[in-house]
């Protein structure tokens, strides 16, 4: 029997295989694979001349590469076969049954030509001895008696017993020994037709004793095979039979059509209400329906070879349909529209394994067939299964505390992801606990779809169900701004993140979700993983590199998530910062246009804005220091990205600027001097903790832009400004009381300490940009 059997690889030339083609290796990969098999379809292709050319000069692991190439072909050629036989199954069954038809009504036809040619010799016979016979009635009564006085030939016997004999052997079902008979009545006919050993009367009755009794004979087979009863040996007995009768096309129909009927009669006791659930079901039809297919293959192979092949094929391709679809209804619907994902995959995978085994021995592809009609129950089930999730982790988040603990005891846990392996238990909150243990299980009944080609889109789906879930932590922000669009049936009631602790423990959910845990789950579907290499220490340092792309992309498609909540955690504390409650800006342009306004003397301070954003960042350092063990990286992040938050309104806020250079009253010495003591403060304090050279170098353009507005009023700023000593000491100072740290000895720097050192350097950098 042809291959069937499905490959999806594409056969590329190996190194070596062709010394004239060592550096266009590149170039055949694109070769189409019409091309490549070419040379084997010409009529002098001979194969010990081309191993010869190919092996001559090559080493052993160039024949072994060249062996490969050469497999791969035959896998590619016999894939195209495969489709072809597939895109054209239609027209390939309807002409398949065509010529079945075709055949057996030329059998008749034969016969009943055979028929009537006898009939009209032996009428030509008939009307030439009466010519002959008329000339002498005294010859004839000459002839008549010696006739009668003549004793009958063997041959003439054996013709005068042969319907009799027939009818006996075929009473008696002796198959073999009435064809035999049929057999050597037809040899006898057709030597006494040349030898004319028998008249035409004779000859002519054998003819159509002879086709009298096979039509018979035929009639009496296929009722056999017809019978429950007839089964094993007995089928096949009767289709050779009809075989060796030449009616091939109706014996292979009737093998087919009796294992058809003994299917249908052994599936009528497997009722699916007689079973607890779907996997019993589908494993008892399953068990009956290809063990049908692999008996018919076996007897249809044993008694015509691979002469009906193609009929094979789209007999076995129907009978898997039909399994399909009762799996499909009496298993795979309920379970599917409940999101039962597990129980589905055991249906499909109890099915892809009886048919493997049918395939392995046959070489016969169903599955495929099979994973088609499945795709949709499952991908239904898929769907239903992440729905669950995303309305669980929505009523939980609901009632979370945002508190984080460790995962309750008795909770399952991989013991595969990294915080297990370095001794430390993930930290979440009680939604996000529930959120990745849903997950993890998830994945776990996804696995095996995925190495059977289906579940495909359920890495999307997930990232859906996590786009969600940020979703709802945004949403537990105090005063919200950003407009979420949770889709479907899931609530948008979650309780408020109040303090900053709280808040912090909405951003570590959603960061360890997306950067460990999440990652580390979805390695349960790489093909490394599922063979036991990521169970063994010694290789866990293969675990990058088992990461395809795909599931790198999706990584960075979790991290974008997570920073659209970050940026809405930044975005709400920068505006809790710069507006009042009544809606009041705290940072404007007068603050600094007043001061010259006011004739009492100064305390030079930053502006209250900014101490509160260095309050609040100390502060939050401090309590992430407790919750992002681990990942203080992402801690850092943060607090850089509140404070460049800031920075950018600061700089794009355009009524301020219009203020600073365009407004009624000019910016004053005294309030570029307020300025800049606020943009060296943010300098200072954001120095390797809180500034990144980006928000770094966005403060120098600002503070050469307020110099230049000062500039167009005619006065030299650095006539008006103190010296950079002066502007650290009094940062410096400010830092120290808000963050509780003594300064060094009685107040003055420490001259080799290195971060006095750069932020001195900082401060005289930004002041030179400025005066040029």
């Amino acid at each position: 029997m042809a291959s069937a059997k499905s490959s999806r690889s594409r056969a590329s030339a190996p190194s070596g295989a062709h010394q004239a083609n060592a550096g266009g290796g590149e170039q055949e990969a694109g070769v189409q694979l019409a091309d490549k098999l070419k040379i084997f379809k010409t009529d002098k292709f001979d194969p010990d001349a081309y191993v010869q050319s190919k092996c001559q000069t090559m080493n052993e692991k160039e024949i072994r590469h060249l062996c490969n190439y050469l497999q791969d072909l035959k896998k590619a050629s016999a894939e195209e076969m495969r489709k072809s036989v597939y895109a054209n199954y239609a027209a390939f069954i309807r002409t398949s049954k065509e010529i079945s038809d075709l055949e057996g009504e030329l059998l008749s036809i034969k016969n009943l030509l055979g028929a009537q040619t006898g009939l009209i010799r032996g009428l030509a016979e008939g009307v030439n001895i009466d010519f002959l016979s008329a000339g002498s009635e005294g010859s004839t009564e000459n002839d008549i008696s010696n006739v009668e006085d003549r004793e009958p030939s063997e041959l003439e016997k054996w013709v005068e017993e042969f319907p009799d004999m027939l009818e006996v052997l075929l009473a008696e079902r002796r198959v073999d020994e009435a064809l035999d008979a049929l057999d050597e009545a037809e040899r006898l006919a057709a030597e006494a037709k040349q030898k004319q050993t028998l008249s035409t009367a004779e000859l002519s009755s054998l003819q159509n004793a002879i086709s009298d009794h096979r039509q018979k004979f035929a009639d009496q087979l296929a009722e056999a095979a017809c019978q429950s009863s007839t089964h094993g040996f007995e089928l096949r007995a009767a289709a050779a039979a009809l075989k060796r009768l030449g009616d091939g096309p109706r014996a292979h129909t009737l093998l087919l059509s009796a294992h058809d009927q003994r299917l249908q009669y052994n599936m009528q006791v497997i009722h699916p209400t007689n079973t607890s659930y779907g996997g019993a079901y589908t494993a008892a039809l399953s068990q009956q329906v290809f063990s049908a297919i692999a008996q018919a293959l076996n007897d249809s192979q044993a008694v015509f070879g691979d002469e009906y092949a193609s009929e094979l094929v789209i007999w076995s391709t129907m009978q898997a349909e039909a399994f399909a679809h009762l799996v499909k209804r009496h298993a795979l619907a309920s379970s599917a529209a409940a999101g039962g994902l597990r129980i589905a995959v055991e249906c499909v995978q109890i099915a892809i394994g009886h048919c493997s085994l049918l395939e392995a021995r046959w070489r016969l592809s169903l599955s495929s067939v099979l994973l088609k009609l499945f795709r949709p129950s499952v991908e239904q089930a898929l769907d239903a299964n992440l729905r669950r999730i995303e309305e669980s982790t929505a009523a939980l988040a609901a009632a979370d505390d945002w508190v984080l603990t460790y995962p309750p005891t008795g909770a399952r846990t991989s013991n595969r992801t990294s915080t297990v392996v370095l001794g430390v238990q993930p930290k979440l909150s009680s939604s996000a606990h529930r959120f990745y243990l849903m997950v993890q299980d998830f994945f776990e009944d996804v696995g095996p779809l995925l190495s059977m080609q289906l579940g495909g889109s359920s890495m999307d789906g997930l990232l859906k169900v996590f786009n969600s879930y940020i979703s709802l932590l945004i949403n537990a922000l105090p005063s919200s701004m950003e407009e979420t669009n949770l889709d479907g049936p899931v609530s948008k009631l979650v309780r408020i993140a109040e303090t900053e602790t709280q808040q912090l423990a909405l951003l570590a959910n959603a960061s360890l979700l997306a950067e460990d845990l999440l990652p580390r789950a979805v390695m349960k579907l790489s093909p490394l993983y599922q063979s036991g290499v990521m169970e063994d220490p010694r290789k866990r340092g293969m675990e990058r590199n088992a990461r395809v792309p795909e599931q790198r992309e999706w990584k960075r498609k979790l991290q974008r998530s997570v920073d659209r909540l970050r940026d809405s955690f930044c975005r709400q504390h920068a505006l809790d910062l710069i507006f009042t409650e009544d809606g009041d800006t705290n940072l404007g342009a007068d603050m600094y246009i007043n001061m010259d306004m006011n004739s009492e003397e100064q305390e030079w301070a930053p502006s209250p804005i900014f101490q509160e954003l260095y309050a609040k960042l100390n502060r939050m350092a401090s309590i992430a220091s407790d919750i992002f063990v681990g990942r203080e990286r992402f801690a850092t992040l943060l607090m850089m990205r509140l404070t460049e938050t800031v920075v950018l309104w600061l700089s794009e806020d355009q009524s301020f600027w219009e203020d600073i250079e365009e407004g009624q009253r000019p910016l004053g010495p005294f309030g570029l001097q307020q300025f800049y003591l606020d943009m060296q403060f943010v300098i200072l304090f954001g120095q390797g903790r809180f500034l990144s050279r980006h928000v770094h170098q966005v403060i120098v353009d600002i503070i050469e832009r307020a110099m230049a507005a000062f500039s167009a009023t005619g006065i030299n700023p650095d006539s008006v400004l103190p010296s950079d000593d002066w502007f650290f000491d009094v940062a410096q100072e400010t830092i120290s009381r808000i963050s509780g740290k003594a300064r060094f000895g009685n107040g003055e720097r420490e001259s080799n300490s290195p971060t006095a050192s750069i932020s001195a350097q900082s401060i005289s950098s930004v002041r030179s940009h400025g005066s040029s």
